[in-house]
């Protein structure tokens, strides 16, 4: 027990100190987010202060398999470094999308041969397992690593939104892998969360630096990884983790699934820069970047517990996580559309 609050203590206030220090480090060097007509801050801002959690995070992971025997995912680690590389860079460089997908795809694919991929997913409202072979397990744990690399990055648009998810996600993930007794994933979904925590007192508004790709990207691969290495070394498939995966990113997914397929019913050019997110009309008509990021935040974490009972206790926690679900993400949707704000002004 001790260990453990050691390591979790460290992660958050050596995240938490080296924020400071990386912002003011900007500063010197002008490495400066400046703000355009697609921008939802109006101030130039130090950016890039995810490589801090990207630091702390890592050297965490490898601390708990040297210091709690726990499972090591080379794969994982160097997908990780292929992704907060190349995030970095894009932050520095503007590097153009093509070039940050090969990275992404590689680096996906280099976890999967580590570390396994989607084989069958469990449904538990209905105690469905639904058994997807090898082909169509392996292109849709590819997918979804992918898609929430990029997701993650679209949702990290306003003041703490992105950090205060992965704090909640992560919160989430290490209640469930303690219930399943995978200490290593417990612990490094736990160190996640305190770094992310640490960083996310200088991202609240108004933030005194921004996360950038180097952090979204390095945190959407993470959670996207989680199911697969959490239970590297268990004899157990746990095919409920991949409904975990999604569930504790359910309204950063739903967000950006949402504007994709609205975007392209209006035939708009869906690669190109925008403000359509629904967080984003919340902001434009007119609530504070705070109060958006605790509507979100809120929601999580609300789903984040119900779907914990629903797996740790069982009962009626199932039903109530899907009617919570659709309830909440209807509120959401209708917050943002209600006042028909015009995203592209």
């Amino acid at each position: 027990m001790i260990a453990t609050l050691t390591l979790l203590s460290l992660a958050f206030v050596i995240s938490w100190a080296g924020v400071g220090v990386f912002r003011r480090w900007t500063l010197r060097r002008n490495l400066l987010d400046i703000p355009n007509d697609r921008s939802s801050h109006s101030e130039p801002t130090p950016r890039g202060g995810g490589l801090v959690i990207v630091v702390v995070s890592l050297l965490g992971y490898g601390a708990i398999a040297v210091f709690f025997d726990a499972p090591f995912s080379v794969g994982y680690f160097v997908g990780a470094i292929i992704i907060a590389s190349v995030s970095w860079l894009d932050d520095l460089y503007s590097l153009p999308f093509w070039m940050r997908l090969i990275a992404h795809i590689a680096a996906t694919f280099i976890l999967v041969i580590d570390a396994g991929f989607w084989q069958t997913i469990f449904v538990p409202l209905i105690s469905l397992d639904i058994h997807l072979g090898p082909v169509l397990g392996l292109a849709l744990t590819v997918a979804w690593v992918v898609w929430l690399v990029n997701a993650y990055n679209f949702m990290d648009g306003i003041d703490g939104i992105a950090a205060l998810q992965a704090v909640i996600a992560c919160v989430a993930w290490a209640g469930i892998l303690y219930k399943f007794d995978l200490q290593g994933g417990f612990l490094f979904a736990s160190v996640l969360a305190c770094s992310s925590a640490g960083f996310l007192i200088h991202n609240w508004q108004p933030a005194r630096i921004f996360m950038g790709d180097v952090g979204s990207a390095f945190i959407g691969f993470t959670l996207a990884a989680m199911p697969i290495i959490a239970r590297k070394g268990s004899m157990d498939e746990l095919p409920i983790l991949p409904v975990v995966a999604v569930l504790a990113v359910w309204f950063f997914v739903f967000d950006t699934v949402f504007t994709l397929v609205k975007r392209t019913l209006q035939r708009e050019r869906v690669w190109q820069a925008h403000r359509q997110h629904l967080y984003q009309r919340l902001v434009i008509a007119g609530w504070q970047h705070s109060t958006v990021s605790l509507i979100y935040g809120s929601a999580a974490a609300i789903l984040s517990l119900t779907l914990c009972l629903s797996i740790i206790i069982g009962g009626n926690y199932g039903a109530l996580t899907v009617l919570l679900l659709v309830f909440l993400t209807a509120v959401i949707v209708f917050l943002a559309l209600q006042k028909g704000v015009d995203a592209n002004e």
